[in-house]
């Protein structure tokens, strides 16, 4: 491929989420994928942005030894409504309660992303804030939406790729791909420091 001919570095997402995947697709440049192990709580005093920007980095050292002449892009990404983190539900009851409890208010979603380049150890991050205003929701439209769409692992527990968008008011974001995982676009200029011109014809 005229990828792997312009650039010898490959590329390794440091994540096991679909939703992260698909999106990494989308640049049309082969990556492996590989699942990192780390610890994800909070610090004390941690803010949103700090904590995003720390896992980011965290992931993709998390691989560092096992893809020692790779560029690695870890992502994280964290949710905030009213000062309170809003984690994975898990389940449809645990869904059920984050919607209700964002019904008419605003949610911030702080979208980190880190290319590690693991032989030198160099990394660079890049953070996207997106800001979610979410229609008032009736019980009956939230219990309907979680029985079609089951977004039981997504922060918010919602899909805004589906059907998740109808119960948005309004959408601020600078990159509608940060809200589902991976900001590409500031993904793609930190690919570019690195060397890599996307697309790579």
């Amino acid at each position: 491929m005229e990828f792997q001919a312009s650039f010898n570095k490959r590329l390794v997402l440091a994540s096991s989420s679909q939703y992260r995947q698909q999106l990494l697709s989308k640049l049309g440049i082969p990556f492996e994928t590989a699942s990192p192990c780390i610890d994800e709580t909070a610090r004390t005093g941690e803010s949103p942005v700090q904590l995003s920007i720390r896992l980011a980095e965290e992931k993709a050292r998390a691989l560092q030894l096992l893809f020692p002449s790779h560029l690695i892009i870890g992502s994280d990404q964290v949710a905030f409504l009213e000062g309170v983190q809003l984690c994975k539900p898990g389940n449809h009851e645990r869904t059920v309660e984050q919607l209700r409890a964002t019904s008419g208010k605003t949610v911030a979603f702080f979208t980190s992303v880190c290319v590690l380049e693991s032989a030198t150890g160099e990394a660079l991050t890049e953070t996207d804030k997106t800001i979610v205003q979410f229609r008032p929701l009736s019980e009956t439209k939230i219990e309907r939406y979680v029985l079609l769409e089951r977004p039981f692992d997504c922060a918010g527990g919602f899909k805004s790729e589906g059907l998740g968008i109808a119960l948005f008011e309004k959408l601020e974001t600078t990159d509608p791909n940060a809200l589902i995982g991976l900001p590409l676009i500031k993904l793609v200029g930190l690919l570019e420091k690195f060397g890599l011109e996307i697309p790579c014809a």
